[in-house]
């Protein structure tokens, strides 16, 4: 077994907070520059349309920061991590679903009060007017679309159905733009106003398009991904291995995830976050998914040779991000994958907390005990119900985890694993004062 050995650097800033204060300067300073044009030759033509015009300008801001954050900008990608930046990107919507029906209803009631017309008609004369009728369609896709990401309504649907819907938003980016550039007065003002504003817009678009489109094509049509081996892992796990040209020239860790197409076996559109099983070793790639699904559940059956688009890598659930010699790795149920990996190519005293309700349930074991041998590490599988016995059985409340991990708050900690029990992991890390640098975590919430 090759094991791979990255060692920590130390840093000043960790990267994970040098990402977050770039990201949080260039949006402040932007801010800073719309606030003083709106202030320069943002008034309107009464104090309605002034405040309409403000909140126009800031829902396109937001609109911008929503595209940057879903770019899957590589450099903020590994250090902040594509979970944490949809997390954001889920909030600045439905910032925008409020901030576009306010700069709408605002318009609508600043010319009734203008013209002392009744709101009704003022609206009816709106929608006849091609500028203003577009950014009514812009507002209604991005309702309509915030309507269906709330959790009540996302639950109901399945990943592909939601994902295709979501995609309406590009549509309602388009016609937004067309209505600010038949509307917008505030950058008109002045040439370097003007060019400041579209030159923005055109580095928005373009990391997007680099990121979510020109990049990947590169790279499949570079590393020509296809499947070499399945392997059952359990009666309802499996592994993939994936192999292709100059694996050694990809920049992928262990702890990512690829978002995977197995072209011919699945239709294009099916696609699946699965994070790397494996440490990379330049020679192949492999996943493990449990059979949760229809397209994890069919991975059984991928005939060997099928081509496979992959999307990546992503995250920061990485060993770059760490700022302490030891580790804590905790994983639960199938979340012992990307664990599984970092455990192969940590270095510094490690210890594993693997979650599972029966020692049958756990996934890749042997492997993770021969890694463990290799590695002087210390494994242990914690079974059994939650809550149940007596006492109680609570694996991570945070008596039980000082008790297993006496200098937990000396080491870096990542948690991967299910909802419930990533959110009781990060509790027990909160009362045991673990300095949040040092806690890493990946709640498969991609979506």
């Amino acid at each position: 077994m090759t094991v791979t050995k990255h060692r920590p650097t130390r840093a000043l800033v960790s990267p994970t907070l040098l990402a977050q204060l770039v990201l949080g300067a260039v949006v402040v300073a932007n801010l800073l520059i719309v606030e003083a044009l709106f202030l320069s030759s943002g008034s309107g033509k009464n104090q309605v349309l002034t405040v309409a015009k403000f909140f126009g300008l800031h829902a396109a801001l937001v609109m911008m920061l929503q595209l940057t954050l879903v770019a899957r900008l590589p450099w903020l990608d590994r250090r902040i991590g594509m979970d944490r930046l949809t997390g954001w990107h889920r909030w600045t919507g439905f910032t925008l679903v409020w901030t576009v029906l306010l700069h709408a209803t605002l318009v609508i009631v600043g010319y009734a009060t203008l013209d002392d017309a009744p709101v009704l008609r003022t609206f009816w004369i709106f929608a006849g007017l091609t500028p203003s009728l577009l950014g009514m369609c812009a507002a209604a896709i991005i309702v309509a679309v915030a309507a269906t990401s709330v959790r009540f309504a996302r639950r109901r649907l399945r990943y592909e159905t939601w994902h295709a819907l979501h995609a309406a938003l590009y549509l309602a980016i388009g016609i937004a733009l067309t209505h600010q550039f038949l509307e917008g007065t505030t950058f008109t003002a002045s040439t370097l106003s003007t060019v400041y504003w579209w030159t923005l817009w055109a580095c928005v678009l373009t990391a997007l398009v680099v990121g979510r489109v020109v990049l990947p094509l590169w790279r499949n049509a570079y590393h020509q991904f296809r499947v070499a081996a399945v392997v059952p892992e359990a009666d309802d796990v499996v592994s993939v291995h994936i192999t292709g040209r100059h694996l050694d020239r990809l920049p992928a860790r262990a702890g990512q995830f690829f978002i995977w197409r197995f072209l011919g076996h699945n239709p294009w559109w099916q696609a699946n976050p699965f994070s790397l099983s494996a440490a990379p070793n330049g020679r192949s790639l492999r996943l493990t998914a449990k059979a949760c699904g229809t397209t994890s559940a069919g991975l059984r059956d991928v005939p060997i040779g099928t081509r496979v688009f992959a999307e990546g890598p992503y995250g920061a659930f990485t060993t770059a991000n760490r700022v302490r010699t030891g580790t804590l790795l905790i994983a639960g149920g199938v979340g012992i994958t990307p664990i599984r990996a970092m455990l192969e190519e940590s270095a510094g005293p490690a210890v594993v907390l693997y979650r599972v309700h029966r020692m049958a349930d756990a996934v890749l074991l042997a492997e993770l005990q021969a890694l463990a041998r290799a590695r002087g590490a210390q494994l242990q599988v914690l079974t059994g119900r939650t809550g149940g016995g007596s006492p109680p059985n609570l694996p991570f409340d945070p008596r039980r985890l000082l008790a297993m991990v006496p200098d937990i708050v000396e080491r870096d900690v990542f948690v991967c694993g299910p909802p419930a029990m990533t959110t009781a992991v990060l509790r027990s890390l909160r009362a045991l004062r673990v300095p949040g640098p040092q806690v890493h975590a990946e709640r498969f919430s991609l979506a």
